[in-house]
């Protein structure tokens, strides 16, 4: 057996998102604990539902 087959992938990621309010990206993990705003203007970019995320901008980039 080949070890790549033998460690499963992780379902969550990193999502580089950008705000729709100033425009600003930054990274956050797909699987948040709490409620995820920007660094720059205060808007909330995502919130947390359990164990998916809520997304209230926009998804540049899937960092894997």
């Amino acid at each position: 057996m080949d070890v790549k087959e033998k460690i499963p992938k992780p379902k969550t990621k990193f999502l580089r998102v950008k705000c729709i309010s100033c425009g600003n990206e930054q990274n956050v993990f797909s699987a948040p604990a709490s409620k995820i705003k920007c660094i720059v203007c205060d808007k909330e970019l995502a919130e947390c539902t359990g164990s998916k995320i809520n997304l209230k901008s926009k998804v540049v980039k899937v960092n894997e």
